[in-house]
This record gives C-alpha cells, structure tokens and sequence, in this order.
C-alpha cells in the first residue's frame, strides 16, 4: 500500500508541474497543496475537477524556460549592450594605454647592448 501512495504522490507532482498555474492559487491562499492533492486523489487529471483552476491560454507562469529566456531576449536592447561594450572596451584601452607608458627607460640602458652572463660564470672570473 505504501508503493501504491508513494506512485500516485509522484504522479500528483507530475501533474502539478505541468500546470504552474496551480501556484497562484496556493500564493493566493485560495487553496493549499494538501487540498489539490485530495482532488487529485479523487478525480485523477478529470479536466472537470481541474477546469476551473487550470487555464486554457498559457500564461506567463505556464511559459517553459525555453520561452521564457526567448521573451527576455526580446526585452533586452542590443543597442544599449553595445554602448556598454564600447564604454568597457574604452576603460580598457586607457588602462594599457597608462601601464604601457609607465615603463620608464634610462637612455643609458637603451644604448648599452644585453649580452647574456654565462651559466658558469659567477662574477668576472
């Protein structure tokens, strides 16, 4: 008997995930998850128990991410993304511009060639 209500809670929260709309409800204080789930327990998924809290046009809640993600790309401007790609691009210039000019070289040490010291030479022996 346990199996038995174990299954039919699982399918209770299937059903339930596939009507989100459910949660205005228990948001609103209009109904609770213990009462829908005594629906559930009597009538099954009978779209004449659930009619009146299940909409037929889908609603923002209802929406899968997938559309969801798709309406917040609508939302966004690209042409404001730009602006601050551009502002982030100008900071960035300005700081290799100001760290590369802070390298200072002696005029000395730019006409004297580098030669390598050898590996096995300490000091000048």
């Amino acid at each position: 008997m346990g199996d038995f209500f174990m299954d039919k809670k699982e399918a209770f929260k299937g059903f339930a995930r596939l009507h989100p709309e459910l949660v205005s409800y228990i948001k609103s204080g209009e109904m609770s998850w213990q009462k829908f789930y005594e629906i559930y327990d009597i009538y099954g998924e009978d779209n004449s128990a659930w009619q009146s809290y299940i909409q037929k046009a889908p609603t923002v809640s209802s929406l899968t991410s997938a559309d969801a993600l798709a309406n917040k790309l609508k939302s966004i401007d690209m042409n404001s993304i730009q602006e601050h790609i551009k502002t982030a691009q100008k900071a960035l210039n300005l700081v290799s511009e100001l760290t590369g000019k802070t390298e200072v070289t002696s005029p000395l040490s730019a006409s004297v060639p580098k030669v390598p010291r050898p590996i096995n030479q300490f000091f000048e022996d």
